[in-house]
């Protein structure tokens, strides 16, 4: 590994590249949240969060259950929606541990929210029957999950409505999916994007791409011309910036105001035109890579060392012993790696509940298909480092 290799920035999402169009069309077997027959593309997971919840034409008011280990985009549509939220602890395989729900809370509620983390989906039967029990609806969150089997069923059709990502998976800065296999989607009356914004997502895929030196024979240019571009906008924006030291605001940091917008073209031709099978294998053969490098390690182990046959993952969850020193380490690297600690002020702490531990002591390790096997093993080696450097004594001080 080079010195410019070493220090070169790693691509935090798929990138749109001339091998995007290589490889099968399908992989045999795999299934996909594209084969269930009734769906509608929106801007984003968590816009088809809320469009599912706007189809179950709930009460104001109405109780809606959601895990304990989230992203707050996962809480914010509820809340959007005029709905209630009741939290439900999660188990060490992130399934509902049902039994965090009192049964006066089970009465009230209308609809659950159950994900898939990590791109390990799990069988939703016991949780498929529990809310049949109850008549409430099941949401089954695949944003990590586009691609696999839950257990029995093909991923995204034990729910009511299923919810995917499209960014997770492929190069586009933003789409996501709802979806169903046993309902009818009434249309929701997106409205169209404009042309500024049409122009401007295609820009931002292809930016994306030769930043990172993707396109080569074309990227060149573009290089130039985002250049011109990116030094008028910095002439534009000079001037003096006020610095807020006020906390974020959760459900403006979620970014919810484009949720009634159709997807933009982006979304809509690179999903039907990429082939999955590139996708999928580089996924699987990246996971592998982590998997061989966190085999045996002290002050960490991963949440699953070896990927399910069936499963294309996400990322490659790492549980972590010392997570806050090692995580803010690998941020200041500017490595691909992210954790979900930021959750919704009114979380509860529950019994048993792996939740509130998770969102501290899991890091994700991005393994999406644009990066390769050096990108992962640069990684890697920088966690392994740091957890060695984590055990090593320090150096004893010569004597004054």
């Amino acid at each position: 590994m080079t010195a410019s290799d070493r220090t070169r920035q790693l691509p935090r999402t798929p990138l749109l590249d001339w091998s995007s169009f290589a490889g099968s069309r399908r992989l045999t077997g795999v299934h996909s949240i594209d084969d269930i027959a009734a769906r509608c593309l929106t801007t984003s997971g968590r816009a088809a969060i809320y469009l599912a919840l706007l189809q179950l034409r709930l009460d104001p008011g109405s109780l809606v259950l959601v895990p304990t280990y989230h992203c707050p985009t996962m809480v914010a549509p509820v809340i959007l929606a005029g709905l209630r939220v009741a939290y439900f602890g999660i188990d060490a395989h992130g399934l509902p541990q049902l039994g965090t729900i009192d049964e006066a809370t089970a009465a009230h509620a209308k609809a659950m929210l159950v994900s898939h983390y990590f791109g390990r989906a799990r069988s939703l039967a016991e949780v498929r029957q529990w809310c049949d029990a109850r008549q409430i609806a099941l949401i089954e969150d695949c944003a990590h999950c586009y691609f696999g089997s839950a257990g029995e069923r093909p991923v995204g059709t034990w729910g009511d409505f299923a919810t995917a990502s499209l960014s997770k998976f492929f190069p586009v800065p933003e789409g996501g999916v709802l979806a169903s296999a046993s309902r009818r989607i009434a249309a929701p009356g997106l409205t169209p994007q404009g042309l500024r914004v049409e122009l401007k997502s295609w820009a931002d895929v292809l930016e994306s791409a030769v930043t990172y030196g993707r396109l080569a024979g074309v990227g060149w240019a573009l290089t130039r011309i985002f250049a011109i571009k990116n030094q008028i906008n910095r002439a534009r924006t000079t001037g003096p910036q006020e610095d807020s030291i006020a906390p974020p605001d959760m459900m403006l940091a979620c970014d919810m105001a484009r949720i009634r917008r159709a997807p933009a073209s982006t979304a809509v031709v690179l999903r039907r035109l990429l082939p999955h099978g590139r996708i999928i294998t580089r996924r699987r053969s990246n996971y592998a890579v982590y998997a061989r490098h966190f085999r045996q390690v002290e002050g960490a182990y991963p949440l699953y060392p070896e990927a399910a046959a069936d499963a294309v993952p996400y990322v490659f969850p790492l549980w972590v012993d010392d997570a806050d020193r090692v995580y803010q380490s690998l941020r200041s690297l500017a490595l691909p790696v992210f954790r979900w600690d930021r959750i919704w002020p009114d979380t509860p702490v529950l019994a048993n509940d792996v939740g509130p531990s998770w969102s501290r002591h899991v890091l994700q390790l991005l393994c999406h298909q644009d990066l390769s096997e050096a990108d992962v093993t640069r990684t890697a080696i920088a966690a392994l480092a740091l957890l060695s450097a984590e055990r090593s004594p320090p150096a004893a001080s010569g004597a004054g």
